[in-house]
C-alpha cells in the first residue's frame, strides 16, 4: 500500500530537509496489511528544552554517519544522548536542539552548509537532514554540535551525476553478525580514501539473543555479546540492538569515512522472512509480526542514513530507489522482503516456477526491468539481497555425489532437483523475467547484479537459459545475459563454519561449480569485504578477506580478482588488482551565505 512517508521541513536558506518526525506513525499503515490507500504526515510533539549546560558525557557516542548520495544532495546523520540514561531504546530525555554544518575542507573553516534541528525521545533522539544545493562529484566534511560538545567529523561525497564521465568505485559489504566476529574489515574500508560509497546489502544488525540462539563463535561469548540478551522483537528491542552495533569502533570509522548506501534483507526484521511471516518467527509467542516488522522498520529508518523515495503507489513501504553516476552507471537497489510470496519446499518444480509467486510487488519488477534496459547507461547495476544466478543441484550429474553431503549440512533436504528457495531460485517466474531483460538490453548496456546474504564470495555468469548455457558463447542461445558478484560476509558463518573447516568447504564449492559452470570464482571459507570498479570499458570486483574473525588485530589480503568486460556480459579473472583512480572528486567550491553560525565547540 501507499505508505505515510517522513515528512521533511525545508530551510531554504540552508538548502537543506530537516527529517523531523517519528518514523512509527509513518510507516504503520503500509507494514501493517498488504492494502493500499494513502497517509499524511505527523508533526513532531515535543517542544525545544531550555538550553542545557555542557553534557556530563559524550553525547555524541554513536558517531556519524551519510548516506543516500545524489548529484545534489547528501544525507547526514547522527544521535544525540542527552543523560546517561537516555539510551537507544528507552523512550527517555528531553527534546535537544542540534547544529550541523557541512564544508568543503575537512578542517571545517569553508562552511557551505549548516542548520539546526532539534530530535526527541519520539525518535530515539537521531537526527537526520538532507542537505540540498550541493556541487556533484564533491567532497565534503561535516559535523554535528548540541549541549555544548561537537560530534566527530565526518567526510561524505555527492554523486557524479552531471553528464560527465567520473570514475565510480563502491565498496560491497553484507552480513555483519555482532556476536559472529570483529568488525576489522569495517576497519580497512574506514582507511581508504579511494571509494565513492559503501553498499550494504542487508542484514547489517542481527536479531538473535545470546542464549541457546546464539549464532557466533562459542569464544566469543562475553566479548561479543548481544544487547538486548535476548532475540529482538519489541521496538525497544531493535532500537537497543542498532544502538549497540553503532558503538562499535570500526563500523563507526567506516560510516565517518564514506557515505553508504544500504537495504535491509531479513535479519533486520528476523530469519527467512515474507510478506506475512517469517521462519523465526512464531506468532502467539512472538506477537503479531506485521507489529514486529513495523517496529524492525521503524528503528531501521531512524538510524540508518536512508531517504525513502516517493511513496505514491508503493505496495507498502517504498525502500527500492535509484541513483545515477552519470552516463557511466546507474544503482538500482531492490527490496526483495516485503512483499514476496512464502518460501516454499526446496524440491518442489511446479511451485518454484508458479508465476503467482513474487519475491517483488510487481510494480517494482516493471521499474527495475525498464532500467535494466535503458540504453542511456554503459552499465546498470542492482543492489540486491540473496543469489540471483539459477544455482541448483540434480543428483546424477558429474560433481553431485561429492557436493549432496554438504548441502546436507548446510539443510537442504533429499529430492531433485534441489534449491535454495530464499534465493531468486524459489521464485523462478520472476527470476525468468529478470533475466531476460537483462538479455535483451540494448548492446552496449551490461547489467551487474551485486549481492550479499550467503556469507560466501561468487562470480557468476547468469546464463540466458541454465539449460543451454554454453560457457564460451557470449550472446544468444547459450550465452550469458549479465554477471553477478557476491560479496563475503563480514563476519556471519560461512561454509567453512558450517561445515566443519576449510577443506570440506573447498570440496563443496568445488563441486558446487562442477554443477553449475557459470559459477566461475567461489569461496566459502573468507570474510570481508569487496571492491567494484566500474570504467566505461570493464567492472572489476576485487575480494578482501581478514585473517581471522576471531582477531581484532586481523589482517587483510587480497583474495581474488574477478571483472566483466563490457559488450562479453561474461565474468573473467582481472588481469591484475585494481589500481589507483582515474580521477577523484572534487573539492567544494564555496558560493553564497553559509547560514547561522554554529555554537563554539
Amino acid at each position: 500500500m501507499t505508505t505515510r512517508h517522513p515528512s521533511f521541513t525545508s530551510t531554504p536558506e540552508d538548502a537543506a530537509v530537516t527529517w523531523t518526525p517519528s518514523r512509527r506513525s509513518v510507516l504503520a499503515s503500509a507494514a501493517a496489511a498488504p492494502a493500499l490507500g494513502v497517509v499524511g504526515a505527523r508533526t513532531a510533539t515535543a517542544a525545544p528544552s531550555a538550553p542545557a549546560a555542557r553534557a556530563a558525557v559524550d553525547p555524541f557516542v554513536h558517531g556519524v554517519a551519510s548516506g543516500d548520495p545524489l548529484g545534489d544532495a547528501v544525507v547526514l546523520w547522527t544521535r544525540v544522548t542527552p543523560t546517561p540514561a537516555a539510551v537507544p531504546g528507552s523512550g527517555l530525555g528531553d527534546a535537544v536542539e542540534v547544529t550541523w554544518e557541512l564544508a568543503a575542507d575537512p578542517g571545517l573553516t569553508q562552511v557551505v552548509r549548516r542548520g539546526t534541528v532539534t530530535t526527541t525521545a519520539a525518535d530515539d533522539h537521531t537526527v537526520k537532514v538532507d542537505v540540498t544545493g550541493l556541487a556533484p562529484y564533491t567532497r565534503y566534511w561535516y559535523r554535528f554540535a548540541a549541549l555544548g560538545r561537537t560530534s566527530p567529523v565526518g567526510r561524505t561525497q555527492t554523486a557524479g551525476d552531471d553528464g560527465a564521465l567520473h570514475a565510480l568505485r563502491l565498496a560491497l559489504v553484507s552480513c555483519s553478525n555482532y556476536t559472529g566476529g570483529y568488525f576489522t574489515p569495517y576497519r580497512y574500508l574506514a582507511q581508504r580514501d579511494d571509494l565513492d560509497l559503501v553498499l550494504h546489502l542487508g542484514d547489517y544488525l542481527y536479531e538473535y539473543g545470546n542464549g541457546g540462539d546464539r549464532y557466533g563463535p562459542p569464544e566469543l561469548a562475553g566479548a561479543r555479546d548481544h544487547v538486548p540478551g535476548v532475540e529482538m522483537v519489541t521496538r525497544a528491542d531493535y532500537l537497543a540492538r542498532h544502538g549497540q552495533y553503532r558503538t562499535d569502533p570500526d563500523l563507526q570509522a567506516a560510516h565517518a569515512a564514506h557515505p553508504w548506501v544500504v537495504v535491509f534483507d531479513d535479519h533486520e526484521v528476523t530469519n527467512d522472512s515474507f510478506d506475512t511471516g517469517a521462519e523465526n518467527h512464531t506468532p502467539g509467542v512472538e506477537g503479531d509480526y506485521a507489529a514486529r516488522r513495523l517496529d524492525a522498520y521503524d528503528a531501521y529508518v531512524l538510524w540508518m542514513p536512508i531517504r525513502l523515495p516517493d511513496q505514491a503507489g508503493a505496495a507498502g513501504v517504498r525502500f527500492w530507489r535509484r541513483f545515477s553516476f552519470g552516463p557511466l552507471a546507474d544503482l538500482s537497489i531492490v527490496e526483495t522482503r516485503q512483499n514476496r510470496s512464502q518460501q516454499v519446499g526446496m524440491t518442489d518444480a511446479a511451485e518454484l516456477g508458479d508465476e503467482a509467486r513474487v519475491i517483488m510487488e510487481p510494480e517494482q519488477m516493471a521499474w527495475l526491468t525498464d532500467g535494466v534496459q535503458d540504453p542511456s547507461r554503459l552499465w546498470h547495476l542492482i543492489g540486491n539481497q540473496t543469489v540471483f544466478t539459477r544455482v541448483g543441484v540434480t543428483p546424477g550429474i558429474p560433481g553431485a555425489e561429492q557436493l549432496l553431503p554438504a548441502l546436507s549440512a548446510l539443510g537442504v533436504p533429499s529430492g531433485e532437483p534441489r534449491f535454495n528457495t530464499d534465493q531468486w531460485d524459489g521464485y523462478q517466474a520472476d527470476q525468468r523475467e529478470l533475466r531476460e531483460a537483462m538479455a535483451a538490453a540494448p548492446e552496449g548496456t551490461d547489467t551487474v547484479v551485486l549481492t550479499g546474504d550467503i556469507h560466501s564470495s561468487w562470480a557468476n555468469d547468469v546464463p540466458v537459459d541454465p539449460g543451454t548455457y554454453v560457457a564460451t558463447s557470449t550472446a544468444g542461445l547459450g550465452g550469458s545475459a549479465g554477471v553477478e558478484f557476491v560479496c563475503p560476509s563480514v563476519t556471519s558463518d560461512g561454509f567453512a563454519e558450517i561445515l566443519g573447516g576449510a577443506e570440506p568447504a573447498l570440496l563443496a564449492t568445488t563441486a558446487f561449480q562442477t554443477v553449475n559452470p557459470w559459477v566461475k570464482y567461489l569461496d566459502g571459507v573468507g570474510h570481508g569485504y569487496s571492491v567494484l570498479d566500474v570504467t566505461p570499458d570493464r567492472v572489476q570486483t576485487d575480494f578482501f578477506f581478514v585473517s581471522s574473525r576471531t582477531d581484532p588485530q586481523a589482517t587483510q589480503r587480497l583474495a581474488a580478482s574477478w571483472q566483466s568486460v563490457r559488450g562479453t556480459r561474461q565474468v573473467s579473472p582481472a588481469p591484475g588488482a585494481i589500481g589507483a583512480r582515474s580521477d577523484s572528486p572534487r573539492a567544494a567550491v564555496v558560493a553564497g551565505p553559509a547560514g547561522p553560525a554554529a555554537p563554539a565547540p
